[in-house]
């Protein structure tokens, strides 16, 4: 049986004013099974969000995406028509973006645009939309949600926001959720209790859930497999435990090393840390966008990089031996 959502070799151009164009997705490869939590994991600028953006198909204007296989539950999203891709956004498959406060209008109140999704996509009455809605707000943690559905998104914290985007994703019971960075800008204690609503979600529910992030001590609790991306390209997958036991590209060996591990890193002793930044990658740039940045980097970086299998599931991208 084929996999919920399939991306194999996908590519996003950006073509800039100049004439210039950015590769901000290069050859990416992923697969989110029913029921599993698929962690993509990587430094700000590295493509994370492009990604979710190209499978929903919100890209810019100037954003063009390719790719040898993009399906959803075996259809092919990239010769979907926009009315297609519309019915399924927010019915089968649903996103939750980084930055509530953006993502709600703040013209609308929260139970106007919540009943919207479920009166567009399933015909709904008013008076089943709305009580849907309350019950994934109370679902979801929310207190009164009846009087919650009345208020405007700026009467809510922007944890409350949060737990409102998560409750609208899902409205219509999609298969596939996708959240880009759904902690962002929140406190540590609200963090810990989306991320822990997200992970009982995906358990109660049977969804296939695709988590963007760049925290590996998520990733840790959460993650069933993760894809670890650099500039543009999954440079290594594998399942979480063998991810964290056995890294093999330099790349995640590197972000690996600057988390903190109690019992393991004295006080004193400084954490890790990789030199530079991610690179900006033009169309047809070829050999390891990292090599700038690898202490095991020679000449033959500059050319083709070969994947290889260190295990069942676990694949990376590398010049160095498995």
């Amino acid at each position: 049986m084929s996999a919920l959502l399939e991306i194999e070799t996908l590519e996003v151009d950006f073509a800039g004013r100049s004439g210039s164009a950015t590769a901000a997705v290069r050859g990416a490869s992923l697969a989110v099974e029913r029921g599993e939590t698929h962690c993509l994991v990587g430094e700000s600028g590295c493509g994370k969000s492009v990604t979710a953006l190209a499978i929903m198909n919100l890209l810019a204007r100037s954003g063009r995406r390719r790719a040898q296989r993009l399906s959803f539950q075996g259809q092919d999203l990239l010769s979907l028509s926009d009315s297609g891709m519309a019915h399924l956004r927010g019915n089968a498959m649903a996103m939750i973006f980084q930055e509530p406060t953006t993502s709600l209008n703040p013209a609308y109140t929260v139970g106007s645009q919540m009943t919207e999704v479920l009166r567009r996509h399933k015909g709904a009455s008013q008076r089943a939309a709305t009580d849907r809605a309350a019950d994934l707000l109370a679902r979801v943690g929310i207190t009164a949600p009846g009087l919650r559905l009345g208020q405007f998104p700026h009467q809510l914290s922007g944890g409350l926001r949060q737990r409102v985007m998560i409750a609208m994703a899902l409205m219509c019971d999609p298969q596939l959720l996708i959240a880009d960075e759904p902690t962002t800008a929140l406190d540590v204690t609200v963090q810990a209790q989306i991320l822990r609503l997200l992970a009982g979600l995906q358990r109660d529910l049977g969804l296939g859930l695709l988590l963007i992030t760049h925290d590996l001590g998520i990733v840790a609790r959460v993650a069933t497999k993760v894809s670890v991306m650099y500039a543009g390209e999954v440079v290594e997958s594998a399942n979480t435990a063998e991810l964290f036991a056995n890294p093999k590209h330099p790349y995640t060996q590197g972000l690996l090393r600057c988390v903190p591990v109690p019992g393991k890193i004295r006080r004193d002793q400084p954490l890790g840390s990789i030199r530079g930044t991610v690179p900006r990658i033009a169309p047809g740039f070829e050999g390891c966008a990292f090599r700038e940045r690898c202490d095991f980097a020679d000449e033959t970086c500059r050319h083709v990089i070969p994947r290889h299998s260190a295990g069942a599931a676990h694949e990376f991208l590398c010049r160095l031996p498995a």
